[in-house]
Formats: C-alpha cells, structure tokens, sequence
C-alpha cells in the first residue's frame, strides 16, 4: 500500500516522494478502518488541503487496489478497510507454514549474548532471575529473525568479593560441606560470605569507636586486609588458596548447575575470569608500552579518559590484582577472536551503564573499531513488595526459594480451581511446575527491560489477568476445543459463504501483526512486546469463545473457518510463548 501511495502521489500531484514520507499504521479500534494513512505530513509539500489529498489518495487506491473495500477521510487522516475476503484468504499462509512469523535463519556472523554473569559467592537471587530470562528470551527472538546466536555465561569467580566467603569459610567453617550442612552448595557459599560481612562491620564500628574516620576503617579493619592479602596469594597461585577456591566454587557451580535446569537456561558457552583476567593483564601490559595507559606511584595503571568527558579509570591495582574492567576487556577480545562475531550483546543492570561505555571507550583507545559492535542491554532493578534486595546483609530472596514459594502457590491455586480434575496421575505436578515457570517468567518479560519493575508473586499466578497463567489457560481451552470437534485442518472451506463478525477480523488482523511483532522485538531487544501482543490475542480470542458458537455452529464452512482460526491462534500462543522460553498445556 505504501508503493501505491508513492505511485498515486507521482500521478495526481506530479510529485516524486520516498516510501518513507509516507505513513501507514494501524486504525485506532475506536475508528472505523484497518489502515490509517496520515496525510498531514504531505500538505506542505502538495500544497493542498488534508481533505483534498486524502479524499484523492483514497479513490486512486480504491481502483487500483482490489483489496481495498472502501475508505473514508476524517480531518488529516485517509482510513482504509480492506475486504473480508482478504483476511479470510490471508489466513492460508499461517495455517499451513510451520513457525509463521519467523525468518529463515541465513548464513553469517554470529550476535554472541552474555547473560547470568552471578558471583560464586552467593546463590541466584531474583535479579539474576530477571537477568537470565531477558538473556535467553532475547537470544531467541533473535533466533526467530533468522540470526545465529551464541548463548554465554561469564561466571566472576575471582577477586575481592570471592575471597570474602572464602576467608570466612576457612576462619568460621570448621570444614562444613555441602553434604554435611545438608545445604545446596551456593547456598552454603552465600551463608559464609554475609558471616564476613557480619564480623567486618562489628570490626568497623569498634575501631570507629576508637576515633578512626569510618572510610578509614572501612581500608584498616583487620578482617579486609586479610581478604586483600588473599587475592594477592591467589593470582600469585598459592596452593592453599587455590586449594580453598577449587572446593567451595565446585559447591557453587553444582547450585547454579541445578538453578538453571529449573528455569530452562542452557548456555553455548561458560567464560571464567579466573581465566579472561589473565588476558585483560595481557592487554593492560599492551596499552602501557603503546602510551595508551600510565602508571602511577603507587604501580596502579589508568586510562585518561577526560577528553571524552569521563575521567581516569583504574584498570589495574598496585599490587598487581585486576578490576572487573581488566577481565572485561580479555573477555571482549576473546570472544570477537573465537566467534568473529558480528555483535557482543551484555545483559546487564542499569547500575553498570558507566562500566559499559567505559569499556568500549578502551577497546575503541586500543585500535578496536569492533568496540561499535558491543552493546549493553541495560535493565532496570527488580523489587519485590517488601524493598530492595542486598547480598551482604543476606536479605536477598534467592532464586531457589521463589521458585519454590512459586511451585507451591501454582498448586494451591490450579487445584482450587479445578484445574487438575481431568489430569493423570503425575501430570499435576507436571502442570503445576509449568503454570508456576510461566507465571514467574511472563511477568518479569512483559515489563519493558530498561524500566525498574516490582514483582508480586501473587499477581503473577491470576487465571484471569496479563499473566502467563491465563495465555496457557486460553491454550488448553483451544486444544479443549479442537479435541471435541475431531479438527482437521486439511479440510476447504468456500470463503464466500464466511461472513466476518468483528471479534473474527479483530484476531485475524493480530495474526496478521505477529511477523512485524517479532521483528520489532528483535530490533529493540525487548521481550515486552511478544508478551503484551500474546495478551492482546489471547484476551481478544476468549471475547470471540465467549460470544460466537464454534462446534455448535450448523454451516460446515463457518465451523471449519472457526475451528481454522481457533487452531492458528493455538499455534501461535505456543509459538510466542516459547520465545519467552515458556510452555504452554494442552489440558488444564
């Protein structure tokens, strides 16, 4: 319709004007139309009124697209309906082809997605929840527009904030175990470093008592230089530390490894920075002798980053140790060697924002051009009703636990509803694993990534509300139907004997939308779009099962027209759904 217009444009004003003067969006519901083309924008340069252009795009339109069933201008805008037979027949295409929406995946470079990143210090808590399920959603919208993706952990196994839980661990554990305390082991790990943090603030107060400014106590307290002390035997390869370290992070990676199962996260590959820090040394080294970097007095090394209207960056410590900023930069350059990627994509917290475009700062001051290809994700905080989350003062609600406390309210509330009167024995728990995953999950990536977001568990498991609970539900209800007619798609209907009711156009045209859907999403990096649009189709077709008899129907055609459009809505809930990494049942 948009070359037409330029055509129309061409013909009656004599004028040339590009596809993308033009615009075409959808009607609002409110106005009679399916397509709204907006003429303001064209009576400067036609020099003539709204009414005038539009009323003459619409007639030439109207003759030269048979589709088009009629039009009407009001003010600056031309609205256009299309026939019914036109949607009727568009249905065909998502009938019968096989992941509708979706491109064919094409041969080049890969976008390579680092997500999770946790601290094996502490177990997952409900940040990390939001964080893996942004990576791995948006890893496979990606995927649907034909892109190959690389899905990457990068595990912070080393530095200040690891040796903290080690230190207590090996001052207060007696040799405590994962099998001995009966604990998962990240969980074990966690308990030990809010133990530190414990006894480092009782170690700060009294010296602060002591008259000691509290900045100073923060550096002099016995407990941190202890802590630093053991950062420096470990990448000097002390073999106690070393020894310390290999133990309590096989305790955490087995936690983690059990976490992830849960969830559905799987990664192409696991990064260490116990390994990439060695290679950020490498670069650091690098930029010193080209004059990139400079030493201080004190041996730390910085990067002058003023003139950029930043400021001096520390990218390597006196001693000798690395900063999150020394990995980053080995990382980066590692995974541009390893997969020749086209994009590095880092799912990361707002709070980092600053960290992100310092590293491409960096990477861009070393002769990377590449650097333009890194982007940073930024995601905004999640709270629970209760207040922010910290770590240190163990407050935080760990992933484990809100899984379960979710695992746990699925059952009450499906069973209470009589949701599982029709299931097997062994299905229920099946279910109640899949409603509890689709309400946690739905409910995080229906907000929009960059916005802070509170999450209520309780909101999210609502069979009648935007949730995950109440797409899956409108999925059974579907298949319910489906089952009961005997369906068979295989079946030709006569489109001449289909009469359109309004609630048919209205699902047919969100079918219609979900291609552009899935595009837009990959383009904005924003799973928020494929979760508010399955809600939109869903809500719509529980509106058309509500008003409009299916199997009840008397005219064959019509029966099987519904059936059609039942079916296609099925497909494409599970379809969406599953780019948030969620399942949907096919009985509830």
């Amino acid at each position: 319709m948009i070359k037409k217009s330029v055509q129309a444009i061409d013909e009656i004003f004599h004028i040339q004007v590009s596809e993308n003067q033009i615009s075409l969006q959808k009607t609002n519901k409110e106005i009679s139309g399916d397509y709204t083309l907006v003429v303001f924008p064209l009576t400067r340069l036609l020099k003539q009124s709204p009414e005038s252009i539009g009323n003459a795009l619409g007639n030439y339109l109207k003759e030269n697209i048979n589709e088009i069933s009629s039009f009407e201008v009001i003010k600056g805008f031309l609205n256009i309906s299309l026939n019914n037979l036109y949607w009727i027949d568009f249905l065909t295409i998502p009938l019968n082809e096989q992941h509708f929406g979706f491109t064919t995946p094409h041969d080049q470079e890969p976008v390579v997605v680092e997500f999770s990143s946790p601290n094996t210090n502490k177990p997952l808590h409900l940040g990390h929840i939001r964080n893996n399920l942004l990576g791995d959603s948006i890893s496979r919208i990606l995927q649907a527009n034909g892109k190959t993706t690389i899905k990457v952990n990068l595990v912070n196994d080393r530095g200040i904030h690891i040796c903290k839980s080690m230190l207590a661990w090996k001052l207060w554990g007696n040799g405590e175990t994962p099998e001995s305390s009966g604990l998962k082991g990240d969980h074990l790990v966690g308990k030990y470093y809010v133990l530190f943090d414990h006894h480092y603030k009782i170690q700060v107060e009294e010296l602060k008592k002591k008259g000691m400014d509290a900045e100073k106590a923060l550096n002099e307290a016995s407990l941190i230089q202890h802590v630093k002390d053991m950062l420096v035997k470990w990448e000097s390869g002390d073999e106690e530390t070393i020894g310390i370290w290999k133990k309590m992070n096989s305790w955490v990676y087995d936690g983690f490894e059990k976490t992830y199962r849960t969830l559905g996260i799987e990664f192409e590959k696991t990064f260490y920075e116990s390994d990439t820090y060695l290679y950020g040394k490498q670069i650091v080294h690098d930029g010193l002798s080209r004059g990139i970097f400079f030493r201080k007095n004190d041996g730390s090394v910085w990067v002058d980053l003023t003139e950029d209207g930043l400021d001096e960056k520390l990218i390597l410590r006196g001693d000798g140790t690395s900063v999150y900023i020394t990995q980053d930069l080995g990382t980066a350059l590692l995974r541009k060697n390893e997969f020749g990627a086209a994009r590095l994509i880092y799912v990361v917290g707002n709070e980092q924002n600053y960290h992100f475009q310092v590293l491409k700062l960096i990477l861009k001051k070393l002769g990377y051009e590449w650097a333009d290809q890194i982007y940073h994700l930024s995601y905004g905080m999640v709270e629970l009703p209760e207040g922010k989350m910290k770590s240190r003062e163990g407050t935080v609600v760990d992933a484990d636990d809100l899984l379960d406390e979710m695992y746990n309210t699925a059952s009450e509330i499906t069973t209470s509803l009589g949701k599982t009167s029709e299931l097997k024995p062994g299905e229920a728990g099946i279910l109640f694993r899949m409603v509890s995953l689709a309400a946690l999950k739905y409910f995080i990536l229906k907000v929009d990534p960059v916005k802070n977001m509170l999450f209520n568990p309780a909101e999210s498991i609502d069979f009648n509300g935007n949730t995950g609970p109440f797409v899956q539900y409108t999925h059974a209800r579907i298949c319910s139907l489906l089952i009961k007619s005997g369906y068979n798609k295989s079946i030709v209907i006569d489109s001449d004997l289909i009469r359109l009711m309004d609630i048919e156009k209205e699902i047919i045209k969100y079918i219609y939308d979900f291609p552009a859907v899935v595009q837009n999403a990959a383009q904005s990096l924003s799973p928020a779009l494929i979760a508010n649009y399955i809600y939109e189709l869903a809500k719509s077709y529980n509106q058309f099962y509500q008003e409009i008899p299916v199997n009840k129907e008397p005219v064959a055609d019509v029966r099987q027209f519904r059936l059609n459009l039942s079916y296609i809505t099925a497909d494409l809930i599970k379809i969406a759904m599953s780019l948030l990494g969620i399942n949907v049942p096919e009985k509830m």
